[in-house]
């Protein structure tokens, strides 16, 4: 049997409030059920929206009676300039003219729509906080009412509904069949809101508190109060995605907000990051987060805190996609899929007309490159900035030396094609070639499609891909998207076979990288203290006849090798008691006795190198 939605919508209760040249031709349209909302517009033509288009009700413009007959069948507009029809769920909101007149309406019809958390039902019986999100008109308060009328009749918990704008339960003083045994508490004002919820978990004892579109910092920090308390939340914010929130100061503090830390030197040589850095400030208000992309297809963030913390360290972390079908079956939608719809979604796009291509001249002639377009007829025009460049057109010298503007461009990924003369001939040659490249696919989208195409089957379990070969830019960046799906790259084979490789690298047990990480600490300080101590260069200096000194230098052994445990000093000294030959005592003090100097008398002195040298006293 299909899976269904029941739908109950009250439309005759929004068309009788409406004028009768408006209404007539909304009743003969078949297309009823798909009726957004309906704008009048003072001085304009009546219009109804649907679901991607728009339809002109009536040739007659709307006139200040037909908007005061709206106003007098509906109820009274509050300090958000909102109002509805009693017992409906439908929205009426005004537009006002600097003396407080109202100047324009817009109907928006509300529809009870039952069973469209099905494709959530399983997250909102857990018990956690759950934040939804989605742009406007995509169904976040019908799937919000859905939500609190499951809670309160199936699971039979205290459901509190905090109904600021009237919009989850209807106009009136009796709330709308459609939430159910939960419990309505309505505002008086907007700017109350955050005081009303405070409230209903002092004066209620409510287990779940459903509240619709949080948009204050004084909403955001009484959600937090409530919380803590131990209370289920369930809210609606206006965002596309769990990003908006994190680059919106107001409402960051819901997903736990976003600071600035300082490491220590040592911490951020660990991390292999900057040492300012952006962290998570507190626990996250909600536990889970959905985002709302159409009625039958969410993204759900199962753990907000370890999401944010992946997003904050430059880590794409990619949610978990379901999808209801006509059967009321839930599948699981692999990114995979996503990525092939999109691509298929931007191929369909119309292309913009006129100029396509604006270059930047950097170095080159602007007054030969503007004769070289207009006799080559091309749809191409001069930019002022690199900003606003598609193309740069350089010079071999300049490009050679690698000035900043070209290394802005090289970083911001604009093309530069370079000329070996500045003149005419040689612009109007590149400006064919651009022409004759633009019909064709971009090697740079095509080359960057197969990365993708090729992280996103590693991060499914599919072996180790190799990509086509490309030159060392496009390489670059085939190397940051695999690190943006955490997933491991390398370049392999020689020009101009080389091409890049990814994978998923097994990682190795945290003691071990732990113990190999404090090895090399211990080598490297190690290896500094002999350099302090050798002084640098001269360790590199010969202590004999074909001794020198290594990277730790040490007493010389008579293999002619050194023994670490001793300095530098002790290893000239010890060449050049091989060179003295027996008999010599180094390290003593140089007041001898005087039956040692007669011994060293005795003896012919052969002469030594180094810092200390030999010396018979006589006797």
């Amino acid at each position: 049997m299909p899976y269904q939605k029941l739908i109950t919508d009250d439309l005759d209760a929004m068309l009788e409030a409406l004028p009768p040249h408006v209404v007539g031709p909304l009743r003969e349209r078949v297309d009823q059920h798909e009726l957004l909302e309906v704008v009048l517009d003072l001085g304009r033509k009546p219009e109804a929206r649907f679901s991607g288009r728009e339809a002109t009700l009536s040739d007659v413009e709307v006139t200040q009676d037909d908007l005061e007959y709206v106003v007098s069948r509906i109820g009274d507009f509050g300090d958000d300039n909102r109002a509805g029809i009693e017992r409906t769920l439908h929205r009426i909101s005004c537009i006002r003219n600097r003396a407080g007149r109202i100047v324009g309406l817009t109907c928006r019809v509300g529809r009870a729509v039952f069973g469209t958390i099905r494709v959530i039902e399983d997250l909102v019986k857990t018990g956690k906080s759950i934040l939804l999100l989605g742009r406007p008109g995509v169904g976040k308060t019908t799937m919000l009412r859905e939500v609190a009328r499951v809670l309160a009749d199936d699971l039979n918990k205290r459901v509190i509904i905090v109904d600021t704008s009237n919009e989850i339960a209807g106009d009136g003083d009796i709330p709308h069949p459609a939430i159910g045994k939960a419990r309505r508490m309505q505002v008086a004002t907007p700017t109350l809101q955050h005081a009303v919820m405070i409230e209903a978990v002092e004066n209620h004892m409510p287990e779940v508190i459903v509240i619709d579109e949080i948009g204050t910092e004084l909403e955001a920090a009484a959600a937090r109060t409530i919380a803590e308390r131990g209370v289920q939340l369930v809210a609606t914010a206006h965002g596309n995605e769990l990003q908006n929130l994190m680059m919106n100061p107001t409402l960051s503090d819901l997903i736990g907000g976003i600071q600035s830390v300082t490491l220590s030197d040592e911490e951020a040589r660990r991390r292999r990051t900057q040492k300012s850095v952006l962290e998570r400030r507190a626990p996250p208000t909600f536990d889970m987060l959905v985002e709302i992309q159409s009625w039958d297809r969410v993204a759900i963030h199962g753990d907000v805190a370890s999401t944010v913390d992946a997003l904050l360290r430059g880590s794409e972390e990619t949610p978990k996609l379901r999808e209801v079908d006509a059967e009321g079956e839930i599948h699981e939608v692999s990114p995979r899929e996503v990525a092939r719809e999109q691509r298929a979604l931007d191929q369909l796009q119309p292309q913009p007309e006129g100029p396509t291509k604006r270059i930047y001249p950097f170095g080159v002639s602007r007054k030969r490159l503007e004769q070289a377009i207009q006799q080559a007829h091309s749809a191409i025009t001069l930019a002022e900035h690199l900003n606003d460049a598609d193309i740069v057109i350089t010079l071999r010298n300049y490009y050679r030396r690698k000035l900043p503007a070209l290394r802005e461009a090289e970083a911001r990924g604009v093309p530069i094609y370079v000329l070996r003369a500045n003149t005419v001939f040689q612009m109007e040659q590149c400006l064919i070639s651009l022409e004759e490249t633009s019909t064709a696919l971009d090697p740079i989208t095509n080359a960057l499609e197969e990365a993708e195409e090729a992280a996103l089957g590693v991060t499914e379990g599919d072996g180790a891909v190799e990509l086509t070969p490309q030159n060392a830019y496009i390489r670059r960046l085939q190397h940051e998207l695999a690190q943006r799906y955490n997933v491991s790259s390398r370049s392999q084979g020689r020009e101009p076979r080389r091409r890049v490789r990814i994978f998923q690298e097994e990682r190795r047990p945290a003691a071990e990288a732990q113990l190999s990480s404090g090895s090399r600490r211990a080598r490297s300080r190690s290896f500094d203290r002999t350099l302090r101590h050798a002084g640098g260069r001269r360790r590199r200096r010969q202590i004999g006849a074909g001794v020198r000194a290594g990277p730790l230098s040490g007493e010389l052994r008579t293999d002619g090798t050194l023994h670490p445990r001793a300095g530098w000093h002790s290893a000239r000294r010890t060449a050049a008691r091989h060179r003295a030959g027996p008999g010599v005592r180094w390290g003593e003090p140089r007041a001898r006795s005087a039956e040692r100097n007669a011994a060293l008398h005795r003896r012919p002195r052969r002469a030594g190198s180094g810092c200390d040298r030999a010396r018979a006293v006589p006797g």
